[in-house]
């Protein structure tokens, strides 16, 4: 398929839009030394499943960030896989029942975040799927938060010392 080029002044038409499969959804710039940032009105009825980004900004310390749904603060299942680009060896961990996703993304001096969520906004269970990096280390992390609990919003929290800077993206994939 070749995907349309839109230019200003250009009659949008249904054809070309509903080819459109990413929609951005909502835009939050991050402070500067911040120890976290939550992130509010970006699920609805909307879009089933969503993307979430950060880019152009820094941690204080190489680390990890953590990813909350809402208020809750409890059943939240994961696994991380895992490997460091020094050696060969790939290892990995899970977690049960703990209060946060908590390998979501990282890293420093240029720190990112690119998860999936799967049916946040939906009275169901949510996964999720992450790329994630700190160090040397580069992996993946799956989960799934089982509350049937319907979300709008999120908080990302540094695991160590405070983020600063950037742009969080949150975009809704077309149902």
């Amino acid at each position: 398929m070749t995907y349309p080029v839109f230019a200003s002044g250009d009659v949008l038409n249904a054809a070309d839009m509903n080819g459109v499969g990413l929609w951005l959804v909502k835009t939050q710039a991050v402070g500067s030394g911040v120890s976290s940032v939550a992130v509010t009105g970006a699920f609805s009825a909307d879009f089933d499943n969503y993307l979430v980004t950060w880019t152009g900004g820094s941690m204080s310390v190489d680390t990890t960030c953590t990813f909350r749904l809402g208020a809750t603060a409890t059943g939240y299942f994961g696994s991380l896989i895992y490997g460091s680009y020094t050696n060969n060896t790939v290892l990995g961990l899970g977690e049960n029942n703990v209060t946060v996703f908590t390998y979501v993304g990282g890293g420093q001096p240029n720190s990112t975040i690119a998860l999936q969520l799967f049916a946040p906004f939906l009275s169901t269970a949510t996964e999720i799927s992450a790329r994630v990096r700190y160090g040397t280390v580069y992996g993946t992390y799956q989960g799934i938060q089982t509350a049937t609990t319907s979300f709008t919003g999120f908080t990302l929290t540094p695991a160590g010392g405070t983020m600063s800077g950037g742009t969080i993206r949150v975009y809704g994939y077309r149902n």
